[in-house]
């Protein structure tokens, strides 16, 4: 079962369109799920083999803050 999301910071886009990838308004996000995991949407940056589910992203420093800010941590 796929767990349910929460958008904690990221999310939609808040560019000026100096980000192309980000144009579709479907940006880097961090998430917090139900099954008390975070998750996270970003660029794939390198091509490295990972298990199978797993996959490495690249996501701004100012994102993971406002994710730790949304957390309180």
């Amino acid at each position: 079962m796929e767990p349910q999301l929460r958008l904690i910071a990221g999310g939609p886009c808040k560019t000026n369109g100096d980000d192309p990838p980000c144009g579709r308004d479907d940006c880097p996000t961090v998430f917090t799920t139900d099954r008390g995991t975070i998750a996270v949407q970003g660029y794939t940056t390198i091509n490295r083999e990972t298990p199978e589910g797993e996959g490495i992203v690249e996501i701004p420093e100012a994102v993971l803050r406002e994710a730790f800010r949304a957390l309180g941590w």
